[in-house]
């Protein structure tokens, strides 16, 4: 029970310190460098195949 606790105690730390790092620095949080937006007009997402970016909110 106590390895649970310590655990516990650490994660939610991490987190906490996380938090008010994103909080302290007052800027969104940005996406990664890949994805939909940083693809070529026309060339296929290697996930799932399509090519047109708008279409990504209906998945």
């Amino acid at each position: 029970m106590s390895n649970f606790l310590i655990t516990f105690i650490v994660i939610g730390t991490s987190f906490l310190g996380l938090a008010i790092g994103l909080i302290l620095r007052n800027q969104p949080i940005k996406g990664s460098c890949g994805g939909m937006a940083n693809l070529e007009s026309g060339s296929p997402c290697q996930i799932c195949g399509r090519t047109d970016p708008s279409n990504c909110d209906e998945a």
